[in-house]
């Protein structure tokens, strides 16, 4: 949980570093993990891990380059990646980084099933100081990313604690950490990549009002704004919107309610959204650019798919919306309809009506299913609101309809969402999605000779003309938007260029923090 911090104690507290000899740098991009900064435990999977380096890393353009790798090579057989380290890597506290430090954090993240899922390695071993190989159980041509997102963390001092102190060779060391109020870092004086131009970086977590209070009174040179308040920008600050991979949808339970529950006895299916009619006539119904004119002031964009734009994407496979009568069509001929003459329509007895769970403290997603709600209501579908916690969104997702949002720079996300294996896993599949064909789809993708050969794989998942995960198939989900991450950034601070943001409004921004730069004397 985070903990707001007044503006007053924050700006007090950021007047004694100002002693260091150069001006920090304050950053306000929301809260810290809640589990730390352990790579092996998902820290960094959706940017850059900050205090470790990685194997390789995605510039602005979304390719592919070595950072810790000098060289990289998959096999004909496309089961062992061999990597080449660069000779002069060092973790923070002045110890070098080789091989088997690599070798220990593939395995060691293998092993512990966090966010970083690395279920398919097999092993990982280093061949000299410098060489590693990681040996696949089965091809998988998104395993690449994982050598772009997963942090080298040191063998010999990894250990309990190391979420909270940790030790990497990556652009920056921890100084402090107050945990629900701010972080210091400085430049590791170590890193291979080169100079850092400032020597010493704040982030001061809190809520997005402390964040905005402390860019008036200028004791904040970047704050992370959500889209309502991001033309607002105080006198001495510039808005910064950043396109993004990062979207919202509706999440569907697909089976019905028969009674069974999760592991953890929270109940699975609804018979509502089960039906697929239903599903359908509500990606017809939604008007996307009004909700994004509505939830996200205009910055952002509709969402058809859980990938647009992407080379991985099917548009093919989306509806047109904005169009109740075809929605309406669509649930006359399924037999939902209004009987009793109250709005809201029927089928069996049975009311289409469901709850549309929504994080409480996300204004964004809270705008978005209000939004939603109120152009269902047109087509007799009663969709109701509900803000929660996250433990009730966590204990209700397999029954009923959520606001989730996802978006990466790797297809591998698409497997996770659509295929069976993954039904009731974590946050992925809520729905309980399985259909044969589609896992088939996935699976070759994966098992592809390479990314390009993998698209129309990829995209046939989505629809192939009979049958798919999309709107045209089984409509999993209908998607609604593609968010902006809209920043205040100081005049004074030149941030480069960016690359397109995945999910996760905040931390991404610092995958080119090194680079930054101060305009201003």
């Amino acid at each position: 949980m985070l903990h707001p911090l007044s503006t007053a104690a924050v700006a007090l507290s950021l007047m004694m570093p100002a002693q260091v000899e150069a001006r920090p740098l304050v950053l306000a991009i929301g809260g810290e993990p809640d589990g730390g900064f352990d790579p092996i435990m998902g820290w960094g999977h959706y940017g850059n891990p900050l205090f470790q380096s990685t194997l390789l890393r995605y510039d602005a353009e979304l390719n592919l380059v070595g950072d810790l790798a000098t060289d990289w090579s998959l096999s004909e057989d496309r089961l062992v990646w061999r990597v080449t380290l660069r000779d002069d890597a060092m973790f923070s506290d002045g110890t070098p980084l080789t091989a088997e430090d690599v070798a220990f954090t593939f395995n060691a993240a293998s092993e512990a099933g966090g966010l970083a899922d690395l279920t398919i390695l097999k092993e990982a071993r280093a061949l000299d100081d410098t060489t590693v190989e990681l040996e696949l159980t089965e091809p998988r041509i998104t395993f690449v990313s994982r050598l772009a997102t997963l942090g080298i963390v040191p063998a010999e001092t990894y250990g309990d604690g190391y979420a909270r102190q940790p030790v990497g060779s990556g652009p920056f060391r921890l100084i402090e950490w107050r945990e629900g109020e701010q972080l210091v870092v400085e430049p590791n004086p170590h890193w291979h990549g080169g100079e850092i131009a400032f020597e010493r970086v704040s982030f001061i977590f809190g809520s997005e009002e402390a964040g905005q209070a402390l860019a008036r009174t200028g004791a904040a040179d970047l704050v992370a704004v959500p889209p309502s308040m991001a033309d607002a920008a105080p006198s001495g600050m510039e808005v910064l919107h950043v396109d993004t991979v990062d979207n919202r949808g509706l999440a569907f339970p697909m089976l019905h309610a028969t009674g069974e529950t999760t592991a953890a006895g929270t109940p699975i299916g609804n018979d509502v959204t089960a039906d697929r009619a239903i599903r359908v006539a509500i990606n017809q119904a939604l008007d996307r650019d009004a909700l994004v004119a509505l939830a996200l002031n205009g910055h952002g964009r509709p969402a058809m798919g859980p990938a647009d734009g992407l080379p991985w994407d099917n548009p093919e496979a989306a509806i047109p919306g904005n169009d109740p009568a075809a929605a309406m069509a669509t649930l006359d001929e399924a037999g939902w309809t209004d009987s009793d003459g109250d709005g809201i329509r029927e089928k069996d007895g049975k009311p289409a009506a469901f709850q549309v769970l929504y994080p409480a403290g996300d204004s964004t997603r809270q705008a978005l299913a209000l939004g939603a709600s109120e152009q269902l209501r047109e087509i007799g579908i009663d969709a109701r609101p509900t803000g929660s916690s996250w433990d009730e969104i966590g204990a209700l997702m397999h029954s009923e309809v959520v606001v989730l949002g996802w978006g990466a720079h790797d297809p591998s996300e698409i497997y996770y969402l659509h295929h069976g294996d993954y039904a009731g896993i974590d946050y992925y599949n809520t729905g309980h999605y399985s259909n044969p064909e589609v896992d088939a789809r996935l699976e070759a993708a994966e098992a592809a000779n390479g990314v390009e050969e993998s698209l129309a794989e990829w995209q046939a998942a989505a629809w192939d003309g009979e049958t798919g995960f999309g709107p045209k198939g089984d409509a999993t989900w209908a998607w609604m938007v593609n968010l902006e991450h809209s920043y205040w950034v100081s005049d004074c601070l030149d941030v480069g260029p960016l690359q397109v943001h995945p999910h996760g409004h905040g931390f991404p921004i610092t995958h080119d923090l090194p680079s930054w730069r101060w305009t201003c004397e």
